[in-house]
C-alpha cells in the first residue's frame, strides 16, 4: 500500500507541474527545492573534483595577472613574493581554488536548478523563461568574471605600488585567492543588472518611463556601488566596473521597451 501511495503522489506532482497554473502545495515545494539542491549541489562537487584534478592548469591562469605585475613592480624597486604561510597553507589554497572553479564549472547547471524552481511559481509553469534566463546569465555571469579577470593586473600593481621602494612585499595565497575572487565576483554580479531589470518589468513591478525618470538616479547608484565594491580607490578602476554596468543598463531599457511594443507585459500576480 506504501509504494502505491508513493506513486499516486509522485503522478499528483507530475499532473501539477504539467499544468499551467496548478496550484502546489508547501510539501511539494519543499521537495521540489530540495530535488533542486541536490542536484546543483552533485554538479559543484563533480566540478570540484574536476578542479582538483586540473589545479595546476588553474593555478597557472590564476596567479598570470601577479606574474605580469611582479617585473613591472621589481623596476620600480618593489620586491614582491606570493608565499604559503601554515603547513596546510598549501592545501587549504588548492582546496578553496577547486572548490571555487567548481562552482564556476557547474554555473550553468546550477543557474538552471534555481530558474527553474524561481520561475515557474511566478509564471505559472513557464519552463521556456527559466531556460531563456539561465541562458542569458550564465555568459553574463563568466563574461563578468572574465571582465574582472582582465582588471587584476592593474588592480594589483595600483595596491602593491605602495610599498616603499627597497621594500619586500609577501603576499599569502590566502589574501590573493580572496583579493581575485572579490574583484571578479563583484563584475560577475554586476553583469545581472540586465536580467534583474528584465525580470522585474516581466512581473509589471517597473515599466519602460519608470526606467527613465529613474535613469539619473540608477546611473549615480551604479557609480556608488562601483565605488564601494571595488577594492581599489582609484577612479579607473571604478569606472572599469561602473561604465559596463551603465551600458547594461541602457541595453535592459531598450529590451523593455521593445517588450511593450509588442504589448509582452506582465501584470503583478494577485496575491
Amino acid at each position: 500500500m506504501s509504494t502505491v501511495g508513493t506513486l499516486r503522489a509522485k503522478l499528483r506532482r507530475r499532473t501539477a507541474a504539467s499544468r499551467p497554473g496548478a496550484a502546489m502545495t508547501f510539501t511539494d515545494h519543499l521537495r521540489e527545492l530540495r530535488r533542486r539542491s541536490v542536484r546543483a549541489v552533485v554538479a559543484m562537487a563533480l566540478g570540484t573534483a574536476v578542479a582538483w584534478l586540473l589545479f595546476e592548469p588553474i593555478f597557472t591562469w590564476l596567479v598570470a595577472p601577479y606574474a605580469e605585475v611582479k617585473p613591472v613592480l621589481a623596476e620600480r624597486g618593489i620586491d614582491t613574493t606570493l608565499v604559503f604561510t601554515g603547513i596546510g597553507g598549501a592545501f587549504q589554497f588548492q582546496l578553496k581554488v577547486s572548490i571555487v572553479a567548481g562552482f564556476v564549472l557547474s554555473s550553468p547547471w546550477w543557474i538552471w536548478q534555481v530558474w527553474a524552481y524561481v520561475v515557474p511559481a511566478l509564471h505559472h509553469g513557464e519552463k521556456r523563461a527559466a531556460l531563456t534566463l539561465s541562458a542569458v546569465c550564465t555568459p553574463l555571469f563568466l563574461a563578468g568574471a572574465w571582465f574582472g579577470y582582465l582588471i587584476l593586473p592593474r588592480a594589483i600593481e595600483f595596491l602593491v605600488g605602495f610599498v616603499p621602494q627597497n621594500a619586500e612585499s609577501l603576499l599569502t595565497g590566502a589574501d590573493y585567492l580572496d583579493f581575485s575572487l572579490r574583484i571578479m565576483l563583484v563584475f560577475a554580479v554586476a553583469a545581472q543588472l540586465p536580467v534583474v531589470i528584465v525580470m522585474l518589468h516581466r512581473l509589471g513591478m517597473i515599466n519602460g518611463p519608470q526606467l527613465v525618470h529613474a535613469r539619473p538616479w540608477i546611473i549615480t547608484g551604479i557609480f556608488a556601488f562601483a565605488g564601494i565594491a571595488t577594492p581599489t580607490v582609484d577612479p579607473v578602476t571604478m569606472a572599469l566596473l561602473a561604465t559596463p554596468m551603465v551600458v547594461l543598463y541602457g541595453v535592459a531599457e531598450v529590451i523593455v521597451r521593445v517588450r511593450e511594443r509588442r504589448g509582452a507585459v506582465t501584470p503583478v500576480a494577485a496575491p
